[in-house]
């Protein structure tokens, strides 16, 4: 969807891009995958907890 935007804005700026921002497709999803923690299975899945 961004490769869409960008070429749309490049090829007239001044009509596409008000509507473009409205749509939110300007705007990049900042969103990263959490690294995996040690001693942990995933990023934040921990082990079962076991009271004995």
């Amino acid at each position: 969807m961004e490769q869409v935007s960008n070429t749309l804005k490049r090829l007239s700026n001044r009509y596409f891009r008000p509507a473009l921002k409205r749509a939110g497709l300007l705007t990049r999803d900042a969103r990263m995958v959490e690294r995996k923690k040690p001693g942990l299975k995933k990023a934040r899945k921990a082990s079962q907890f076991s009271k004995r």
